[in-house]
């Protein structure tokens, strides 16, 4: 997968144009990293395609449970200027993406650094209606 298809597939799955989808996409991968381990961001970096590895690269940041999903959701609101809905379902999505263009050792090792709720977000989207 490319930069482009990697946007394209948040997109297509949010329902957001391509060009907020790439800024949220970066937007919330930087927040992702700066609630990561410099080694975590590392092995991730190496997985992603060209250009949004950059993205993560120099972001430095440190593990902490207790910078949450809300957090990072006001902090991409506030960049790309989407509602809270659209960052709370762009997140989703684009964890989604990065699951699959990362191995899975690399993202469960990632998202064990993360708080709770970075988990639980991406069980919104695996379940099934009653």
């Amino acid at each position: 997968m490319d930069e482009r298809e990697f946007f394209r597939t948040v997109a297509e799955r949010t329902g957001l144009s391509r060009e907020e989808a790439a800024d949220l996409t970066r937007a919330a991968l930087e927040a992702i990293a700066r609630r990561l381990s410099e080694g975590a961001v590392r092995d991730l970096v190496l997985h992603l395609p060209d250009g949004l590895d950059a993205t993560m690269r120099g972001v430095k940041g440190r593990p902490n449970k207790q910078y949450g999903l809300h957090e990072a959701e006001q902090q991409v609101a506030e960049r790309t200027g989407l509602t809270p809905e659209e960052v709370h379902a762009g997140f989703r999505e684009v964890l989604g993406t990065l699951r699959e263009v990362v191995p899975d050792t690399e993202f469960d090792r990632a998202v064990d650094q993360l708080p709770g709720e970075f988990r639980r977000l991406m069980a919104e989207g695996t379940q099934e209606p009653a």
